[in-house]
């Protein structure tokens, strides 16, 4: 036992370093490619990736999952709910480009992922709150919880009614005019769910970071870039801009 002890340890903290760089492999790998599951090759990637975050899941908190203390389970399944999204995305091929340069079929399983992936992260954020709370650190964690509970059911509304509307689209070519009338209202529903998101990601680190579970570099920096990300969304203002009417690249448009 005490042979694989190291071994055990050494498998522990390769998947901890590869789930924290995750997020920057699916976006890696899936953001070059503007389509979805662009061929046999792509979909044998995302089944590698998605099977390899899985493993690395079980490897670092297995035995969390099945433990006595409800913390502890607590924990590992916050983790594996905001790692999920990431999985989501390699598995199925989802393109990072913007919508209105990807196909319907691809805009449909775009938001398809968008609404799971929305839900994987309320949950997660959900038993971390309550995780953070038996650990004694009741103050911000309460305000992260506060602020997705918010944020999640303004972003599903959003990501469902494009999801309708590119449904639509793949069955009859365009578009209803109920839906267009429901774009102002769109962009209002995903603007004040990004502001609650980041405003609750930021009280989630220093949360974190008040019981030691997340360093003091690490806290700062989570809180530092949901401000930048914040600040470029109010500087954007409720309503996406055009992309067809911009004079400039999308990507230069803050938020």
């Amino acid at each position: 036992m005490a042979l694989n002890q190291p071994a055990r340890r050494a498998s522990q903290r390769v998947s901890y370093v590869f789930l924290c760089a995750s997020p920057f492999v699916a976006i890696a790998t899936v953001a070059p490619i503007p389509g979805l599951r662009a061929s046999v090759l792509h979909q044998v990637i995302g089944i590698v990736d998605f099977a390899a975050i899985a493993i690395a899941i079980w490897m670092l908190a297995g035995r969390a999952f099945v433990a006595q203390a409800s913390e502890t389970r607590l924990a590992a399944i916050a983790g594996m709910l905001l790692v999920l999204p990431f999985g989501l995305i390699g598995l199925l091929w989802v393109g990072l480009g913007p919508p209105w340069e990807a196909s319907p079929a691809d805009n449909q399983m775009r938001y398809v992922v968008l609404i799971t992936a929305a839900a994987a992260v309320v949950g997660g954020c959900v038993a971390l709150k309550e995780t953070l709370f038996m650990a004694g650190e009741r103050f911000y964690s309460t305000l992260g919880f506060a602020g997705m509970i918010l944020a999640g059911p303004l972003y599903l509304v959003g990501e469902i009614i494009l999801l309708a509307v590119f449904s639509a689209v793949v069955r009859t070519g365009e578009a209803p005019p109920v839906f267009r009338s429901l774009s102002e209202m769109q962009d209002i529903l995903l603007f004040f769910a990004g502001v609650l998101t980041y405003a609750s990601t930021a009280a989630f680190a220093v949360s974190l970071r008040n019981v030691g579970w997340l360093g003091r570099g690490a806290s700062h920096s989570f809180v530092g870039l949901s401000l930048i990300a914040l600040i470029c969304l109010l500087m954007r203002g409720l309503q996406f801009p055009d992309p067809a009417a911009l004079t400039s690249p999308w990507f230069t448009i803050p938020g």
